[in-house]
């Protein structure tokens, strides 16, 4: 009641409308938006009643009909959603059209995007088209019974979402049992005020009736709507008996299949057929022969099929009644028109799928188009004509719209392409979108959306549009099956032939459309309805357009509930709050001066009549005594406040005694008006006078201030420099007195100032006497500045330096004592620490030497020791073996005598005890070759292994060392060179090599028994030392192809030789001579020129001085190349000590 009492009371608008229509002969427009639920399609029904109600003829019957057909589009338009219990899911463009005389003469309609996918599935809350519960609760026993229709649970479209009815109490009691779903038992019946399902089906069928419809009509309708409900419960399961894998009709729905058939006017045999296969025609050489091959369609694809049946009889069940409609309010001459377009609104639920993209598409072109007429267009008016207002800002959807609609990028494009590939998917399409608007400001993934159930959605399963009414998440799971409402050619033709007349009127045969059938040359759902929104916004363009906006109250469907921040958030995503501001300040009502002039021109006397338009209007409205704030005149045109002109127009027409009133009113102002003007002109002549009297006396202040100005710019440089001149004593005095404290030069600087003072009074003279310009004055002045400054700089720092002097002559005597007690102390400690590092090396030398001595002493006497117990055991065993021997002669001899005397031969073996072999050695490496010795050194983790093949390899150096001498010993003395290269190559001093001569030899005898125990035990016990032990050596060394030189040579002169020992095997060897380059010899690379003796047989422990300190060492090595000697060659380096000690020098 109370949107019906605000739409009557807002009966302006719709006569402006009319009036606009009847003014400017041009059609108009009434757009109702709004929010689901927002009372649209209500707001539309009201409009449509005054409108018919008013300009039409009393008990017309076209007039009736267009406001009868309401219900019957209802019942098969509307449904219930989550938002609205009746929700319009289709938009609509009704034409009320007008003749001559501007009276009714009929009507058509127009709709747009019948919500297909609501026919086969509804979420939980929600139910299918009002028309299959209205008919299931309100139809006759008699139509029930014809149908074999059930309750809502009976039926496979029905039972997913609510089968509840909309019932009030009095209905609810007539209702029976059969009639009643589960729900509606335990839960009971849905209440709405506007919603019964019994008596709305009455006022269905009752709306049929005004429409003109036939009793067979009906029955087709009905029975085409029951038919998709047996049509819906015909269910299918795999065929075992396929060999290609298809299907067949289940046993428990067979009855459903043929109910279905029948009221089809199917055969059931073909019905199945088409159900369960596809045809697939193949073109053949002959042009009218053409290859049909069905193909067996699996469970799904069946059930795809069938519910894509239901869709397109439904869909064109619906066309049918509109066009059923159409036919009942025609129109043989319409002059103009006037169009209310109720369409579906802003939607978003928790899953919003390709109809609510497809509706929020046309609500956001909608609101372009608002924006455009209300906005844009009113705000250029206001800038060509020069009125001067504030630009009122507002949200354009511009790029929104460019996102769905733009060519090759945009989603309608991408789907289509998507749909035209011979596998479309949905993943792709989606990842499309995202790729290909990749950084738009209105597109986001979603698990950016606010909802936590559209975060759930992966990137690829869907895609987020932030609309102008907020931000909405699409699920493309769908979008590509909603996109393509072609059923395929088996159902097609199956349909068009049926025997159902009804039926098959709905599919009628078109010829261009088979030949241009198939997948490269599909019509799309959203090409289909881009095009009838472009050409619903060209029709709304060539008309007037008036705007209703519809505000949903709450949420919860409730009245006398008022949410502020609901209708707040509607009202600016509408676009509403830009409106009322431009409203606010502007000027909706306008006319040219010329009209205004020419309209009311009859109602004045001549000497008004002869007045110009812009002048004649200014003088209506301030006889009218009009506010200037109420209008505003523009360029061309006048501009009223909202009411104004009405008010204006109301006055101009009224009774001729006010008009005269108003005529005398306007006389009286126009007189007002040139009197004032003549006071003006003679008040301005009066002040052009005065003006011209002050204007002299100001001549002569300004001639005065000009001369002074003149003399002050002339003299005032020479005064100012003269008092900046004398104030440089001052700071010449300031000097003198610091000049006082030096001890030196003092009478230098004394100088230096008198001749500043001379500088001073010589610039003064200069200034007093002299025409000197203020540059020279300023340049002279401050290079003076400047030697002053300098001056006073150099006394000042004069003095500091001259205290710093002093006190630092003061700290350098304190401080050179305190240096001189330190170095002292620090010498004395360095001293001190040296002496103890090299008195702490040394003892540790000594000590170890010691220990050598003695470890040696002791193995010589062990080594005596057994040797005795191996003298007494070689002698013990020599008898033994004697004594055998002689027992064996003794049994040999009798046994030789018992044979001669027997007469017979005997032949014994002579048997010979020989000592028993040494099985002491481990490893026998003797047949190893030298390659696989140093495999074994580099490769093996057996320390005695390791042990043993070092002892192998030296001991094959010191054969080949051995035999190489042997053989120079035997060759010609004659061959001078290679002796010479010989004698340059010996490997280590001769003492050295003499020691291990005395060592054993390689079968265990040895040339000096004390060493060569001493060596033998050494190297059994793993040498003197630790074992992994690092020790230096350092000894003379001179040549032997040196020492037979003259001794007045100077290349006999004493080297050294030095060595570097990895545990008791050398790892580095140096020669240094004077004069000669350094031999540098590492293990590993030099091995056949190195020494090959162990450090127990070299001696060299036992020598005092030899043993040397590691940094000595590496001191030599290094000054000599030997870093870069490893670096080149650290690859072939065998010590692992060496190895590490390399890394170090990185």
């Amino acid at each position: 009641q109370r949107s019906t009492s605000l739409l009557y009371a807002n009966s302006t608008n719709r006569d402006k409308s009319y009036r606009d229509m009847r003014t400017t002969r041009q059609s108009q427009s009434i757009v109702i938006s709004g929010e689901s639920g927002a009372g649209k399609t209500e707001s539309a029904k009201y409009v449509l009643q005054y409108l018919t109600e008013s300009y039409g003829s009393h008990n017309g019957l076209i007039e009736d009909r267009i406001n009868k057909s309401n219900p019957l589009l209802e019942a098969f338009g509307n449904a219930k959603t989550t938002r609205n219990n009746n929700s319009s899911r289709f938009g609509k463009f009704i034409e009320v059209h007008f003749n001559e005389k501007y009276r009714v003469v009929g009507g058509y309609i127009s709709h747009y995007l019948l919500e297909k996918s609501r026919i086969c599935v509804q979420s939980q809350d929600e139910r299918n088209y009002h028309i299959f519960y209205r008919l299931c609760a309100g139809a006759p026993e008699s139509i029930r019974s014809a149908l074999r229709l059930g309750p809502p649970d009976n039926f496979h479209y029905l039972k997913r979402g609510c089968t509840q009815y909309f019932c009030n109490t009095q209905t609810e009691n007539k209702l029976s049992k059969n009639r009643l779903s589960q729900d509606f038992i335990s839960k009971g019946p849905l209440h709405d005020p506007q919603l019964d399902d019994t008596n709305d089906f009455i006022e269905c069928d009752q709306s049929m009736d005004h429409m003109g419809l036939s009793t067979q009509d009906k029955i087709n309708i009905y029975g085409t709507v029951a038919a998709l409900l047996h049509l819906g419960n015909i269910n299918f399961e795999d065929d075992p008996e396929s060999t290609k894998g298809g299907c067949k009709v289940t046993s428990s729905t067979e009855q459903s299949l043929t109910i279905t058939s029948e009221m089809l006017g199917l055969d059931i045999r073909d019905l199945r057929n088409a159900l369960i296969t596809r045809v697939i025609m193949t073109r053949t050489t002959s042009k009218n022969n053409d290859n049909i091959i069905p193909v067996p369609l699996k469970v799904h694809e069946a059930q795809n099929a069938r519910d894509a049946l239901a869709k397109a009889i439904y869909i064109r069940l619906f066309d049918q009644i509109v066009n059923f409609i159409n036919k009942s309010i025609p129109f043989s001459s319409s002059n103009s028109y006037i169009g209310i377009l109720d369409i579906a609104g802003f939607e978003y639920f928790p899953i919003n799928s390709f109809e609510q993209f497809c509706i929020n598409y046309c609500n956001e072109k909608l609101q372009q188009f608002f924006n455009e007429r209300i906005l844009k267009e009113e705000q250029v008016l206001y800038e060509r004509e020069g009125l001067g207002l504030k630009k009122i800002q507002f949200i354009d959807n511009q790029d929104c719209i460019d996102l769905i609609e733009s060519k090759t990028i945009g989603c309608f494009d991408l789907l289509d392409e998507e749909s035209k590939l011979p596998t479309p998917r949905a993943e792709h399409f989606t990842n499309e979108v995202h790729k290909r608007n990749k950084g738009h400001p209105r597109l986001e993934v979603p698990r950016k959306s606010k909802l936590r159930s559209s975060r759930e959605i992966r990137d690829d399963e869907g895609f987020l549009i932030q609309h102008f009414a907020g931000g909405v998440v699409y699920s493309t799971a769908q979008f590509i099956e909603k996109n393509n409402d072609a059923l395929h050619a088996s159902l097609l033709i199956l349909i068009q032939e049926c025997k159902n007349s009804f039926i098959k009127s709905l599919f009628p045969k078109l010829p261009e459309l088979e030949q241009s059938a198939g997948k490269l040359n599909f019509i799309s759902v959203g090409s289909k309805f881009r095009s009838q929104l472009t050409d619903l916004l060209n029709k709304l363009r060539s008309t007037g357009i008036s705007f209703i906006r519809c505000i949903k109250p709450n949420l919860k469907m409730v009245p006398n509930l008022f949410e502020g921040g609901q209708i707040l958030s509607q009202l600016q995503c509408s676009g509403m709050v830009s409106v009322l501001a431009l409203m606010q300040q502007g000027f909706p009502s306008r006319t040219q001066f010329a009209e205004l002039y020419s309209m009311y021109k009859s109602y004045l006397p001549a000497e008004l009549a002869r007045l110009e338009p812009r002048l004649f209007c200014k003088a209506l409205f301030k006889a009218l005594n009009l506010r200037d704030a109420d209008f505003k005149f523009g360029i061309t045109k006048v501009f009223f406040r909202p009411g104004k002109f009405a008010e204006f127009d109301q006055l101009m027409k009224s009774d001729p005694q006010n008009l005269a009133t108003l005529i005398s009113k306007v006389k009286q102002w126009l007189i007002w008006t040139r009197w004032k003007t003549a006071q003006w002109c003679a008040l301005s002549v009066i002040k052009l006078k005065n003006k011209i009297l002050y204007r002299r006396k100001c001549y002569i202040d300004i001639q005065r201030h000009v001369r002074m100005h003149l003399v002050y710019r002339r003299y005032g440089p020479r005064i100012r420099g003269l008092v900046k001149a004398k104030a440089l004593h001052e700071q010449v005095a300031a000097m003198e007195k610091i000049a006082a404290q030096m001890k030196a030069n003092k009478e230098k600087v004394y100088q230096k100032i008198h001749k500043l003072k001379q500088h001073i009074d010589q610039l003064i003279n200069q200034i007093t006497n002299t025409h000197m310009t203020a540059r020279e004055i300023e340049d002279t002045y401050n290079d003076l500045v400047s030697s002053i400054d300098r001056e006073f700089r150099r006394l000042k720092q004069a003095i500091a330096e001259q205290e710093m002097k002093d006190e630092q002559e003061r700290l350098k005597k304190i401080q050179s004592g305190l240096e001189h007690e330190k170095h002292k102390k620090s010498d004395e400690d360095k001293r001190f620490e040296q002496e103890n590092e090299e008195f702490r090396q040394r003892s540790a030398i000594a000590q170890r030497q010691r220990e050598e001595e003695q470890l040696k002493s002791k193995l010589t006497a062990e080594e005596s020791r057994r040797q005795k117990e191996r003298q007494a055991k070689d002698a013990a065993e020599e008898a033994f073996l004697a004594e055998m021997n002689e027992r064996e002669f003794r049994d040999y001899d009798l046994a030789r005598r018992l044979a001669l005397e027997t007469g017979s031969e005997a032949e014994l073996p002579h048997l010979q005890r020989r000592r028993r072999p040494n099985f002491n050695q481990k490893y026998d490496l003797s047949q190893h070759t030298y390659a696989q010795l140093r495999d074994l050194i580099n490769t093996s983790c057996d320390i005695e292994l390791l042990d043993a093949c070092r002892e192998e390899f030296h001991r094959r150096l010191k054969v080949y060392h051995a035999w190489k001498l042997k053989n120079r010993k035997g060759r010609n003395p004659s061959v001078a060179n290679d002796r010479n290269d010989d004698m340059d190559q010996e490997r280590a001093p001769k003492d050295v090599l003499n020691n291990a001569a005395s060592l054993p030899l390689m079968d265990g005898t040895s040339k000096k028994g004390g060493q060569a125990a001493v060596a033998s035990a050494n190297s059994k016990t793993g040498g003197s030392g630790k074992a992994n032990e690092q020790r230096y050596f350092r000894i003379p060394f001179i040549r032997p192809n040196e020492q037979n030189r003259d001794d007045s040579s100077e290349h006999k002169k004493k080297g050294w030789w030095c060595a570097h020992f990895d545990d008791k095997w050398i790892a580095r060897q140096m020669e240094i001579h004077p004069n000669k380059k350094p031999v540098l010899l590492v293990a590993g690379i030099d091995d056949m020129t190195m020494c090959e003796l162990s450090l127990d047989e070299t001696g060299l422990t036992s020598k005092k001085g030899a043993e040397i300190l590691e940094n000595d060492f590496e001191q030599e090595w290094i000054k000599h190349g030997g870093r870069e000697y490893l670096k080149k060659n650290k690859g072939q380096i065998s010590s692992k000590y060496v190895i590490q000690l390399l890394q170090k020098y990185h």
